[in-house]
C-alpha cells in the first residue's frame, strides 16, 4: 500500500499570507511612500480586524 501524504495548512499561516498579499497590493495600488507604507503596516491590520469582526 502506498502511503498518502496529507498537507495541513494552519489558518494562521493562510491568514498571514492573505494579510501580506493585501498589504503589498495596498502599497502598489495607492503608490505610497516608504514612511506611509510603514504607517500602513501598523494601521491596516487594525482596520481589517475591526471590519472582519
Amino acid at each position: 500500500m502506498e502511503s498518502e501524504r496529507h498537507w495541513r495548512v494552519r489558518s494562521s499561516s493562510v491568514a498571514g499570507m492573505f494579510w501580506f498579499a493585501g498589504w503589498l497590493f495596498t502599497l502598489a495600488y495607492a503608490q505610497l511612500l516608504w514612511w506611509q507604507a510603514i504607517l500602513g503596516l501598523v494601521i491596516w491590520p487594525y482596520y481589517l480586524g475591526v471590519r472582519l469582526r
